[in-house]
């Protein structure tokens, strides 16, 4: 380079929870900084959940994210249901889980095909793949959409359910609702494999990430709609527990607040996830993660698609399950009755560990309510790994750099939306 130091200034990162932005400062091929700015508007969720009733956050945090609807509303059944000193009768618990792996099936298909797999093949968008590559496009579409006919099935509809409650669903299906779409979701387990099959070929930058990696996890399942927390060095603690370990901080460069596990940078999503609980995947998605060169953790994200990929053939088989085991539970819910008390709730949203608190009083008031999503909890992370990406080649030009720096944030699918949307560079040199 004929410069000894250039800034790269990416201006607008959109739709990652809010606005963003990206600079990387490099001088004399040294990377001093790589800061991810992330510009949250006010949302007020937290706010405006104050004074409302025990029964409405789920479909008030809903509203949060079109992608995860699910996610927020099981973390809020969770909390309040703790609050209250309720567990569901195990067939509304296992609805519940089908109904969420109906969600981890939309979103994971939806960000492998048409967010993710352009980048291995060196195109713009998922238009331009699918004008070559129609099959793997489709393929893509037809599992999402299994996974959105489970959402619509048992929430009322794919996108922000109206038929989740606390104590657990306001209708439950017969037998009869479930057998077409069983036959759906066997098509697509088909298909996921074959994709899961396909990514495994693409070539895979070579990157190890040494942050404490965090997922939800329980004794007899792979995590997804409860359980405690579990880290891969082997630290756990139940849901109560969380804010006693994880703590918010403020950075001088972005409005976003870093969290922090026991005062160090931490890692939530498929790569947690896959590391702390892989032995407890499905049989089937056990197979298809030995197959593909998965071992029993994976710590880079360039191959978070393998993990993704894999996760989704566990979720159609476990969803398979759930609906062969399917028997209509007595009643759609459980009475839960307020309480005064604070509950902490807990679940697997496809990028990560996202955690609610509530507290409410006798006439079941909610006086306090914290979320803190995977987003959130995985920034400072992520922004260490995009200093990492630009320091090992620092000379790159800076349309490549730029792209190399994308294309690590994709890794972690921080917003679905914010994937689709190439990032604005301006450059300064000095």
């Amino acid at each position: 380079m004929s410069h000894r130091s250039r800034q790269l200034t990416v201006s607008s990162l959109a739709r990652v929870e809010g606005e963003g932005a990206l600079r990387v400062t490099v001088t004399d091929g040294k990377v001093e900084r790589a800061e991810l700015n992330i510009y949250e508007p006010p949302r007020f969720f937290e706010a405006f959940l104050r004074g409302r009733a025990y029964t409405e956050p789920p479909d008030i945090t809903s509203r949060i994210c079109g992608i995860c609807p699910v996610a927020y509303q099981v973390s809020a059944c969770n909390a309040i249901e703790a609050a209250c000193g309720v567990e569901l009768d195990p067939p509304l618990a296992d609805l519940r889980r089908l109904l969420y792996c109906g969600e981890w099936i939309s979103s994971h298909a939806l960000h492998i095909h048409l967010l993710h797999i352009p980048d291995f093949y060196g195109y713009a968008d998922a238009i331009a793949l699918a004008a070559d590559h129609r099959e793997l496009v489709e393929r893509g579409l037809a599992v999402k959409k299994a996974g959105n006919a489970l959402l619509e099935l048992l929430g009322g509809r794919p996108i922000h359910p109206i038929n989740v409650r606390i104590g657990g669903f306001y209708s439950v299906p017969s037998r009869g609702d479930l057998v077409p779409l069983a036959e759906q979701l066997r098509a697509a387990l088909e298909l996921a494999v074959r994709t899961a099959h396909h990514v495994a070929g693409f070539d895979f930058p070579d990157v190890h990430l040494d942050h404490e990696l965090v997922a939800v996890a329980a004794p007899d399942r792979y995590a997804i709609e409860s359980g405690g927390v579990r880290t891969a060095a082997g630290v756990s603690f139940p849901a109560n527990e969380f804010p006693a370990h994880v703590t918010e901080r403020q950075v001088p460069h972005s409005t976003a607040l870093h969290a922090f596990l026991d005062g160090r940078p931490y890692l939530t999503g498929p790569l947690a996830r896959y590391t702390v609980s892989s032995r407890q995947l499905s049989p089937l998605a056990r197979r298809v993660a030995a197959d593909i060169g998965l071992g029993d953790e994976c710590r880079n994200p360039f191959r978070s698609i393998l993990v993704r990929a894999v996760e989704v053939v566990h979720a159609l088989d476990e969803a398979l399950r759930l609906i062969d085991d399917y028997e209509p539970p007595p009643r759609p819910a459980i009475p839960v009755l307020p309480r005064a008390g604070v509950g902490h709730g807990l679940s697997e949203a496809p990028r990560g560990l996202l955690y609610h608190r509530y507290e409410i009083d006798a006439d079941g008031i909610i006086r306090s309510a914290t979320i803190i999503p995977p987003t959130s909890q995985n920034q400072a992370v992520i922004e260490d790994d995009l200093r990492r990406v630009a320091a090992a080649d620092p000379d790159l030009d800076d349309a490549a750099l730029t792209a190399l720096c994308e294309r690590a944030i994709r890794n972690y699918d921080p917003c679905i939306s914010c994937s689709a949307h190439f990032l604005d560079l301006q450059r300064v040199r000095r």
